[in-house]
């Protein structure tokens, strides 16, 4: 399955914290991203709290628009990636 780079701009701050409250949130994105077959595998959020940059595996760009439009979160750019590891010689 092809595997996406997923930058997001915020409007607001991201406001998911490390409580129930947060782990319900979360859950809650899990399964809408499982009804486009998008797979979050994880993210990174800048300083500011306002970008983010998404790992994720998903059938094609639409199927993470589409998973992300149902979590009400902005999509900036969809980039299809592959893994360079830099110990892939050892």
């Amino acid at each position: 399955m092809p595997r996406y780079l997923v930058e997001q701009t915020l409007a607001e701050q991201l406001d998911i914290e490390a409580n129930e409250t947060g782990a319900q949130r979360i859950a809650t994105i899990l399964g809408n991203d499982a009804l486009d077959g998008v797979t979050w595998i994880h993210s990174y959020v800048a300083v500011d709290r306002r970008r983010m940059y998404c790992i994720c595996d998903a059938p094609s760009p639409e199927a993470v628009r589409r998973a992300a439009q149902r979590n009400h979160l902005p999509v900036d750019r969809i980039t299809e990636v592959r893994m360079l590891d830099p110990y892939f010689l050892r």
